[in-house]
């Protein structure tokens, strides 16, 4: 216990040092959001990937999934780090930061109101975002429970407050740049933590060809009758494991707290490094991830009593004490990294596109700073007492919490953002029909599943499942309607567009209009 106990008090110190040492570059707006446009490629990289893998993923999506589909889960972490890393950096790296630097946007609404000349797209998607991360920054805080009681026999609502008042101290000090340094030390504690304890899982079960052999026997005739079905290749159901690789992979597209790295990072040069760090980074987090996951059937969880969440614990619960200490601070590490993105994104998006737009436009940098570390008390506030709230009512647990909120906010925002990269023709009308097919569908399927006023189709009554329709649906709506709908002013689009258009080929400059 001692040993653990001063495990986290060095970690906590070390988040708070680093707060209080990048103050200096958060004394105005673009250096608190954005930390100047200068941060490097690795720092940008690990910022990237801590904020992409928290605990949902390793205590709720991996218990979940492994339990669901086996051994084949694997293939979600590896959709993660193709399809959510390197072609996310591919596809959005470089025009993400030269058409935003621009257009001087700071945020994904103020994009959006840049590049579409449109001010109601700014205050909507501000408020979509703003509402639908407050469920998934709720849900980060749910993996903690079951290892902090494991480890210290902490009661949950203690653990909510730690977390949520260290997370703040240092987000509010140092702004962007002190959320991407200790996203970077968390992120090598991750690497080193995951690999550590799939080997320490592994050994006590026969090694990997011992705990296979293990799982390949498990027989659960209410999910398949196959024999070996969970240490097979694609596991007992390909589409609906099919559907959580689109919306844990595809939905990194459309969330802002993701895309914003590729604003601060500070050259080109930069973003080729980035993206070979950021799929090595998810490679090994979320494939390890999800692959320990897999063994989740070789515990004894009682799945209808404890819940999915109960099975990530069970599988470490005989570790260690020195290697529980480090699994507690992964998982910290984890939850803290994605939560200090999300605040801060969620904050800077109110202030700078709500609140300057509509209430003070006179606002002036400093007070701006300001409202943004206020704004940041109250959403990490609000999202602790629904984290508490949700916990004790057990309303949902983290999978479906973050389902809803990465189908609501990927669903609307993925296909204006990504049409509004590369294609000139896109129109206010059609991101604005996105904005309501993401958060109508979402909505509703959140209304069928909690009151059962109505039934969804089979298909999308999983809220896993009816995000990665939202997206997609709003690939496909996007393009249509902007055919249907009046052409943009071809003058302020071709002004946009020209901060990389001098780059390309004319086949591509072709492809653009």
């Amino acid at each position: 216990m001692v040993i653990k106990v001063i495990m986290l008090v060095v970690f906590f110190g070390i988040m708070i040092g680093v707060g209080f040492y990048a103050r200096k570059q958060a004394t105005d707006v673009n250096g608190f959001v954005l930390g100047g446009r200068s941060v490097g490629p690795w720092l940008t990289a690990f910022a990237y990937g801590t904020s992409y893998f928290s605990a949902v993923i390793f205590i709720g999506y991996a218990g979940q999934f492994g339990w669901k589909y086996g051994i084949a889960s694997t293939w979600i972490g590896i959709g993660n780090a193709i399809l959510g890393s390197l072609l996310a950096w591919v596809v959005l790296g470089r025009r993400t930061r030269l058409i935003t630097q621009k257009l001087d946007s700071r945020t994904m609404p103020e994009f959006f109101e840049r590049r579409y000349n449109s001010k109601s797209m700014k205050i909507i998607s501000s408020w979509i975002i703003f509402i639908f991360l407050i469920p998934y920054t709720a849900s980060l805080y749910n993996g903690l429970s079951r290892l902090f009681g494991m480890a210290f026999d902490i009661d949950y609502k203690i653990c909510v407050v730690a977390m949520a008042v260290l997370t703040g101290i240092y987000v509010i000090v140092g702004g962007y740049m002190a959320t991407a340094i200790n996203d970077f030390i968390q992120g090598l504690i991750m690497l080193v933590g995951i690999v550590a304890v799939i080997y320490a899982v592994l050994n006590e079960r026969g090694g990997l060809t011992g705990a296979l052999d293990k799982l390949a026997r498990v027989n659960d005739p209410a999910v398949s009758d196959t024999p070996g079905v969970f240490a097979s290749f694609l596991g007992p159901d390909i589409f609906n494991l099919v559907c959580v690789i689109i919306l844990t992979s595809l939905g990194t597209w459309g969330l802002p707290q993701m895309i914003q790295k590729f604003y601060a990072i500070k050259d080109e040069k930069s973003i080729k490094t980035g993206t070979i760090v950021s799929t090595l980074f998810a490679t090994i987090v979320a494939g390890g991830c999800y692959f320990l996951g897999g063994f989740g059937r070789l515990t004894e969880t009682d799945v209808a009593t404890e819940g999915f969440d109960a099975i990530i614990p069970h599988l470490l619960e005989n570790l260690p004490e020195v290697l529980m200490g480090l699994v507690v601070i992964l998982v910290l590490s984890a939850s803290m990294s994605t939560l200090s993105s999300l605040v801060l994104t969620s904050s800077s998006t109110l202030t700078i596109d709500f609140i300057k737009a509509s209430i003070a436009p006179k606002m002036s940098e400093k007070k701006q700073v300001l409202t943004m570390r206020i704004m940041l008390v109250v959403f990490i506030a609000l999202s602790a007492v629904i984290a508490v709230i949700q916990y004790s009512s057990k309303v949902a647990f983290i999978a479906q919490l973050m389902g809803i909120s990465w189908g609501a906010i990927a669903g609307a925002c993925l296909a204006p953002f990504l049409y509004g990269l590369y294609w000139k023709r896109t129109t206010v009308a059609a991101c604005l029909v996105s904005f309501i097919w993401g958060v109508g569908i979402m909505t509703l399927n959140f209304i069928s599943n909690t009151w059962q006023l109505f039934s969804f189709p089979q298909a999308l009554q999983s809220p896993v499942n009816c995000g990665a329709a939202a997206m997609i649906g709003g690939l496909i709506l996007v393009p249509i309607v902007s055919l249907i709908t009046k052409k943009p002013d071809q003058e302020r689009v071709e002004e946009v567009f020209s901060c990389y258009e001098a780059t390309v080929t004319v086949p591509q400059k072709e492809a653009l209009d």
